[in-house]
């Protein structure tokens, strides 16, 4: 870190981390609006992991440039653009995107009226950024029991309502889908402020948003639940085979079985490590906003606290089992693999030591066939040695030179032959046999 010295002083003369203004942006990236009563809001997310995120941004930047309007930045995560009563609000996330339109209601107008297939065409003039997740139709009113009761307006059957901490507000959902395929939510005005009904409406759309997202871990879970249940069951069968395995074919197939196993679950958890990780992750936002609220009971009608407690925790500890069983079975197959392993490197040793023994007598003969050679050899090699010196000695007496019968003299050489060759033959052999060592 380097540090400037001017007459200013201050933060400012010191050098920043390059990650420092990114971070302290971002607590403020995605600020509460004001929002008037009464107003609609409609509210979609979409698929974006990929490469569809820059497919958005472009997409988005297009529409803004179409109509006049400031684009977002590059590295701009939440943008706002007006025009004319109409207020859309972009976000882009992980792996989704959000698009939030606020739209001007009329005072006097029944809730949800007029229809949201009609104002949905707002959405069509950007470009689909992917697959839709959540679909929001928002209506906040001023409290009016006797036109917007929640009683009429959703499923009794399925209806949560809440009052917010401090009594300015209650909303009411049932979570359910209307026709248009929109999620209907409505929040009562009590004595909210531009600024505490905007905070409400996006905590409200998020736990929504978060709800639907945390789910989706749901499907990827059921999906898993067969096969990782037929593993579980050919790992008993594997492990009882085990116990009556006792030579090595047996135990390499059971190995081969095994190691096919913990494969196929492995790749069962990579591929769904991040769903399971991302719908914790959500769950925990949707208790956070909830505990943000506030809640308070109304009446007989469970709050969206007790309602999703009831209806969505079941299905997220069904993604937890999952991913539970998933590492316990990983687990039991690594132990049984790592068992079986070293049963077939005990019985490997042990046929070693059988070939080392087998081997050991081989040499054994080897060497005293080589011995059984080696005298026959010195024995072969002094019948030559010695048939060569008779040749000269009896060529010697032929010539006169020399005077004693060259059979007596062949008989004499004859010893000092073998043993020669025999001690030669001696040396050359341990000097091999130093050279190996």
């Amino acid at each position: 870190m380097t540090l400037g010295v001017n007459t200013d002083g201050g933060a400012a003369d010191l050098t920043p981390h390059p990650l420092r203004v990114s971070i302290l942006g971002e607590v403020h990236a995605r600020p509460f609006t004001p929002v008037s009563v009464p107003s609609r809001i409609l509210h979609f997310a979409f698929d974006t992991s990929g490469p569809r995120a820059q497919a958005d941004r472009a997409n988005l930047v297009a529409f803004c440039a179409k109509r006049g309007l400031p684009a977002p930045l590059p590295g701009e995560k939440h943008h706002r653009a007006a025009f004319g009563a109409t207020v859309l609000r972009w976000e882009q996330h992980s792996e989704f995107t959000t698009y939030t339109w606020e739209l001007v209601s009329d005072p006097a107008g029944a809730p949800f009226l007029p229809d949201v297939a009609s104002l949905a065409a707002l959405m069509r003039q950007v470009a689909q950024p992917g697959p839709l997740l959540v679909a929001v139709d928002l209506h906040l009113l001023a409290d009016a029991p006797e036109r917007a009761s929640p009683e009429r307006l959703f499923d009794k059957a399925s209806l949560a309502i809440a009052e917010n901490a401090d009594g300015t507000a209650v909303y009411a959902t049932d979570f359910q889908l209307d026709p248009a395929g929109f999620v209907r939510i409505l929040v009562s005005d009590r004595g909210l402020t531009p600024e505490s009904a905007g905070a409400l409406v996006q905590r409200v759309i998020e736990i929504e948003t978060y709800r639907t997202l945390a789910l989706l871990g749901l499907p990827e879970a059921q999906r898993l639940s067969p096969s990782i249940a037929a593993s579980e069951r050919r790992l008993v069968e594997v492990t009882e085979q085990m116990q009556n395995a006792s030579d090595l074919d047996s135990n390499h197939r059971l190995l081969d079985e095994l190691t096919a196993l913990a494969a196929e679950v492995e790749a069962g958890a990579a591929a769904s490590v991040f769903r399971f990780g991302a719908s914790r992750a959500y769950e925990e936002i949707v208790e956070q906003r909830l505990a943000t609220i506030g809640e308070k009971t109304i009446g007989s009608w469970p709050t969206w606290s007790s309602f999703l407690a009831r209806r969505m925790k079941p299905a997220l500890r069904t993604c937890v089992t999952i991913e539970q069983r998933q590492a316990s079975l990983s687990l039991k197959l690594a132990r049984a693999a790592n068992l079986l392993r070293t049963r077939v490197d005990v019985e490997l040793e042990q046929q070693n030591q059988e070939l080392l023994k087998s081997m050991n007598a081989r040499t054994r003969l080897q060497l005293r066939l080589q011995t059984t050679v080696e005298g026959l050899s010195v024995a072969a090699i002094t019948y030559y040695v010695v048939g060569l010196f008779g040749y000269l000695v009896k060529a010697g007496h032929d010539s006169g030179r020399l005077h004693i019968e060259p059979s007596i003299v062949t008989a004499a050489f004859i010893p000092l032959a073998a043993l020669t060759i025999w001690w030669t033959v001696r040396r050359i052999r341990k000097k091999h046999i130093a050279g190996e060592d």
